[in-house]
């Protein structure tokens, strides 16, 4: 069964977010094209992954010591009741992570950077070989595709004045790919704030428009679907790229 893992994190839970509008824009075109039955969703803003912490970093070196352990395995390792308590919280995580076909992140950049929930649920799924195949040998993220929707709220590319600032794009490009993943798209929005927008479509085909499917409701809550992109002024050059890619799966 095709397999979406969608998660956001963007502190701002409304509907002037410009990564959560593109998102949602993304799992409602790919649930159209392949129903719900596999759609999973996580707000990191709702239920955020809790930091890593010694206990974690306690059972991470253990497992180091005897090489990949599968994770069926790392039971065995747990020595109290913290470390079982922290790999309660990490095991759903990496579970939900490996067992996608696709991952879609909304990620805003705040202070030049990556959300701190993101990096803690990050830190969270790179439990010491929890991402490789203790068989093979293998990255497990190889066949994954993985769609991060940034934003920002000015520009950062070359020949601007704040060239050579985003340190979110190069880190979650270089974190994916180092654990295997080939198939990477970054979607980036420059957000305008205060510039409004029309709000965006349903993906088109022959015969008429596509139905939107509201997300199925996840542990964490569900995205809301609304106005905001009159608000926040989401492009139609986003929308078209967010449409394209939620469509090829």
């Amino acid at each position: 069964m095709t397999s979406l893992l969608h998660l956001d994190s963007s502190a701002n839970r409304s509907d002037e977010s410009v990564t959560r509008q593109l998102t949602r824009l993304f799992a409602e075109t790919w649930q159209c094209l392949y129903g719900q039955a596999g759609y999973r969703y996580r707000d990191l803003a709702v239920e955020p992954a809790p930091p890593i912490d010694t206990a974690y970093c306690a059972l991470g070196r253990r497992s180091e010591r005897y090489g990949v352990v599968p994770l069926a395995k790392v039971d065995a390792l747990i020595d109290n009741q913290a470390e079982e308590t922290t790999w309660a919280l990490t095991r759903p995580l990496i579970d939900e992570l490996v067992s996608s076909q696709t991952v879609l992140i909304g990620a805003p950049m705040y202070n030049y950077t990556l959300p701190a929930a993101l990096k803690a649920w990050i830190d969270r799924v790179s439990f010491p070989g929890a991402l490789v195949d203790p068989s093979s040998r293998t990255r497990v993220l190889r066949n994954t595709k993985v769609v991060i929707v940034t934003s920002r709220g000015g520009a950062y590319g070359p020949g601007t004045p704040r060239e050579g600032w985003d340190y979110e794009t190069p880190y979650l490009r270089e974190y994916f790919t180092k654990h295997g993943v080939r198939d990477l798209h970054v979607i980036t929005r420059r957000a305008d704030l205060g510039q409004p927008g029309p709000a965006p479509r349903g993906p088109a085909r022959a015969g008429g428009t596509v139905p939107r499917r509201s997300p199925r409701r996840g542990r964490g809550g569900s995205p809301r679907r609304g106005q905001g992109a009159r608000r926040a002024g989401v492009g139609a050059a986003a929308r078209a790229e967010v449409e394209a890619a939620g469509a090829s799966g």
